[in-house]
């Protein structure tokens, strides 16, 4: 009875030893649903595979959400380690002076092998300062692509196989499926304003929508999305929602712009790559087709390559140096081509690195699931730009909320597209000079 007793203390005194020696990383993210449990199961899996850390992933809500939480949690002194930050909010982390620990800087420090030539271009420069330096980790990059219904396509004469390369093919294919009666409308966009029909659609025609390389050289920048080419598109969204080619679905991401493709009301959407297993499971009665994003044909050097959306990690200061050595070897872990490539396979985000899409190749990925590779081949068309490296804005939820009414102002016919875009780059650069003043 001794001896047990004895066995049995000395069990609870390693485990509490055990339970002693682990250190907790703390990890605020903004993902719910599906993409949450994944997110966990990575998590558990980290845990699992050694004894020295524990992760603790806490959804903290949207990403606005977070990102308010965040900055509060800071001045309280209580911030997590890690913090899941979208992409738009890049602008405002960089200019959080001593919140930050540059991933770069943290993998130096703690001995990670870290090689940045490894992860995709396009998607890290989009988070690098102007010497090439990762900030924040990628975690679940996406990018817009075309998604046309085949069987639609196919009662209206099209070939099914043939996406449309052009906006001027767009027009027609829509014109075609509209006045055969196969759909009622041809096109929806997901961020009509913004994601898609401002940002990706400069950049995949490789035009700047900000001077100092769209926000990267500093934070003097001042918007030109008033161009002559984002003119036009503007007058041919106005034209053609007039002519029922066009579907506006609202505002941000567009609520109403995949349930009309799902419906087969339109025939062919642009939304995120990552919406790909849902649009999967929502196209019950027909067969889905993947393109690129459509371009001027008259443009000269477009296509370009695509730009991301989605979010990356950043690291916070004010932390122990073992909460950091965690915190590194939970981001190498995260970057190894296993867990990107079966995050990528699983989600529909981009795998970050080379390795992690070379991996999906030799699984068979792509080959059993036809279309997956397009957000791929497409952001990596060509070596980004200046013009078609990323955006780099403080404030830019509130400048993205100015572009979605003054497109609204254009499609309601109050103003003119040009007027529209003269009035979202005055009232965008006002809340530029705004950001700029308080963060010099």
């Amino acid at each position: 009875m001794k001896k047990t007793l004895l066995a049995t203390g000395a069990a609870f005194a390693l485990l509490a030893t055990g339970a002693a020696a682990q250190t907790e990383v703390t990890w605020w993210h903004s993902m719910a649903g599906e993409l949450g449990a994944k997110l966990e199961s990575i998590v558990a899996d980290f845990n699992a595979s050694q004894d020295e850390y524990t992760v603790v992933p806490v959804y903290r809500g949207t990403y606005e959400e977070s990102l308010v939480g965040t900055i509060a949690a800071f001045r309280a002194n209580e911030q997590p380690v890690l913090v899941q930050v979208y992409e738009v909010g890049t602008g405002t982390m960089m200019a959080a002076k001593g919140a930050v620990y540059p991933v770069y800087q943290l993998m130096a420090d703690t001995d990670q092998a870290f090689d940045p030539s490894s992860y995709l271009s396009a998607v890290v420069g989009y988070y690098s300062d102007t010497d090439g330096n990762m900030l924040s980790m990628p975690f679940n990059s996406s990018t817009p692509i075309l998604y046309y219904n085949k069987t639609v396509f196919e009662k209206a004469g099209l070939d099914p196989n043939q996406p449309p390369r052009t906006w001027e093919e767009m027009e027609a294919f829509s014109r075609q499926i509209i006045s055969s009666d196969a759909a009622s409308c041809g096109i929806a966009l997901s961020y009509a304003a913004t994601w898609v029909g401002t940002e990706n659609f400069s950049a995949w025609h490789n035009q700047p929508i900000a001077t100092l390389e769209n926000g990267f050289g500093g934070l003097g920048t001042e918007l030109q999305l008033n161009g002559p080419l984002q003119v036009r598109f503007w007058e041919d969204l106005k034209k053609w929602q007039d002519e029922g080619v066009f579907n506006y679905g609202g505002p941000a991401g567009a609520p109403e712009a995949a349930p009309s493709f799902y419906a087969q009301t339109c025939a062919m959407f642009i939304g995120s790559s990552a919406s790909r297993a849902g649009i999967m499971a929502n196209a019950k009665d027909f067969e889905v087709g993947y393109g690129f994003q459509p371009y001027y044909g008259d443009v000269e050097g477009a296509p370009q390559n695509s730009i991301i959306g989605g979010a990356t990690l950043w690291v916070l200061r004010g932390h122990d140096e073992a909460e950091y050595k965690g915190a590194a070897e939970f981001l190498t872990y995260l970057s190894s081509p296993e867990v990107q490539a079966d995050w990528h396979q699983s989600t529909g985000y981009l795998p970050i690195t080379q390795a992690a899409y070379e991996l999906s190749q030799e699984q068979g990925y792509y080959e059993a699931n036809p279309g997956a590779d397009t957000s791929i081949r497409q952001l990596t068309l060509n070596e980004p730009t200046s013009n078609s490296r990323g955006l780099r804005f403080g404030n830019f939820t509130q400048i993205r909320a100015i572009f979605d009414q003054e497109l609204e102002a254009n499609l309601s016919g109050a103003k003119t597209a040009e007027q529209s875009l003269n009035d979202a780059v005055a009232q965008g650069n006002q809340i530029l000079r705004d950001f700029e003043a308080a963060n010099r």
